[in-house]
Parts: structure tokens; C-alpha cells; sequence
């Protein structure tokens, strides 16, 4: 019986499969602000790559200005470009205290810290316990999205430095060196608290108008959309009062389809 023809894709696939594991191996050279490595369990080609953004927290003009050719390195795998040759993050492992930390840190679990700075595009937390980060204030970060459930403007209208928050963790990354936390997802979400069901008439508030139609404030912090065919050539302002009826209520794209009441 004849033997099937090994894949030339199997090596691939074993690299692969170590995906998030540590490997070593030898500075072969740089492409371009790529550092070129021969791991150590494929000694005769050069089996894997470093990119210029994932090789350390330091910022330099190249490569070179961190390792040379015939150096160690060490990195985690987190991938494989397009020639079969794997991606290494060597920034990942450069920092041991701050990825013993962020590999002790399990996604769902909760933890405290504190704010220490408040931008348009998210929040930095120190967490308890944490060592100092190499670059950023905190190795916790909050996005936009998770900080609540109620509508704002900016992020400093919900948190400010100093104050002490409690998250969900939804992932600790080690090539980022961060935990993205959720602040929302410990509150209640008001969702649970409408208390109202399709077909049943509500008192509202008309918050937007848009080409489309009118939203309406139903609950706090839950809106529904009037759409402009149910409106009916019907004038409506912001801060209107509006009775509505619910339409339709659909939960996973958190929608609601409202129509006038009378």
C-alpha cells in the first residue's frame, strides 16, 4: 500500500499549532525592519520572522539597534506570514514581570484598579498588582463602548484619574501588553429594567431626528426608532413628549421599532 504524500503544509501546521507558546532561536539577519530567525527546531532554514513593530517597546530607527546577526532571541508565536515563515512578537516576552502578570489574568475574571488617565479614544487603568508599564500609565484599558451603558460625550464625563473602578476582563494580550476591560459589563443593563413588551403603549421622549424617522426615549437609557413612514407626515421635536406603541423589539441588536401610540 502507498504511503499518501505528506502536505507540504504539515510543518506549517505544526508551527502553527504552537500559536501563543514561546520559541527561540538565532538572528539570521533583517529584511527590511524585519529581523529574519532560525528557530531552533528548524535549524537549516530561516523558519521564522519578528516585524519591525512587534520586536520590542522601545522605539528605534532599526532593527539593528536591538540585536545583530548570530544574537539569541526569544519570542511568542502569533501567526505565519505569507511564505510559510512563523511571526514571533519578541516585544511579548521582553517585559517577564509584565507577562507574568497578563498570563495570570483570566478572561471574565474581575479586577480593581485605579484610573490614571482619560483620553477621547479610551481609559488606562493601573490594576492592583501590577508592575510598572514599560510604556503606557496602566496596563488596563477601557474602550469607549465598555465604560457604561448611559450615553456621553466624552469619557471624562463618566471616570476621572484618581478613581478607583472594578471591570470584567475580556482579554489579557500579551503582544499589547494590556487587559481590555469592560466597566458596562458589571453594570445593570437597562435593557432589564423596560418593563414593557411589543404591542404595549409607552409615554415617550423624542431625543434625535433623523432622516429616517425620530428617536424616542422609552426607559432611560433605552431608545426606539419611529420610522418616518409610521410618522405619517406627523411633526415631532426634540423634548417632545410622544405616547408609542412597541413594534417590534429585537434584543441581540438591542433595536426598537416604535409607531405612535394614537
Amino acid at each position: 500500500m502507498t504511503e499518501p504524500t505528506p502536505s507540504p503544509l504539515e510543518p506549517l501546521r505544526q508551527r502553527l499549532a504552537a500559536r501563543g507558546e514561546v520559541r527561540s532561536g538565532t538572528v539570521v539577519g533583517f529584511d527590511g525592519d524585519d529581523v529574519v530567525v532560525r528557530l531552533d527546531d528548524d535549524p537549516d532554514v530561516a523558519s521564522a520572522r519578528v516585524p519591525g513593530y512587534d520586536l520590542s517597546w522601545r522605539r528605534v530607527e532599526h532593527p539593528s539597534e536591538i540585536c545583530g546577526t548570530g544574537q539569541r532571541i526569544t519570542g511568542e508565536v502569533m501567526g505565519a506570514d505569507g511564505q510559510g515563515r512563523v511571526l514571533l512578537s519578541t516585544k511579548a516576552c521582553e517585559d517577564e514581570p509584565l507577562r507574568h502578570f497578563l498570563l495570570g489574568i483570566e478572561r471574565g475574571s474581575v479586577v480593581t484598579g485605579t484610573v490614571t488617565s482619560v483620553h477621547a479614544f479610551g481609559v488606562f487603568v493601573r490594576i492592583d498588582g501590577e508592575s510598572p508599564h514599560p510604556v503606557h500609565d496602566g496596563t488596563g484599558f477601557v474602550r469607549i463602548p465598555e465604560l457604561s451603558w448611559s450615553g456621553f460625550g466624552h469619557p471624562a464625563e463618566v471616570v476621572r484619574p484618581g478613581q478607583r473602578v472594578t471591570g470584567e476582563v475580556l482579554v489579557a494580550d500579551t503582544r499589547q501588553g494590556q487587559v481590555s476591560l469592560s466597566l458596562k459589563a458589571l453594570q445593570e443593563d437597562p435593557w432589564d429594567r423596560l418593563g414593557a413588551g411589543v404591542g404595549d403603549a409607552v409615554p415617550g421622549v423624542v431625543t434625535r431626528l433623523v432622516p429616517f424617522g425620530a428617536f424616542v426615549r422609552v426607559a432611560q437609557d433605552v431608545e426606539g426608532l419611529v420610522h418616518v413612514d409610521d410618522l405619517g407626515g406627523r411633526a415631532v421635536e426634540e423634548g417632545q413628549e410622544l405616547q408609542v406603541r412597541i413594534v417590534e423589539i429585537d434584543r441581540p441588536r438591542r433595536r426598537i421599532r416604535l409607531a405612535p401610540a394614537g
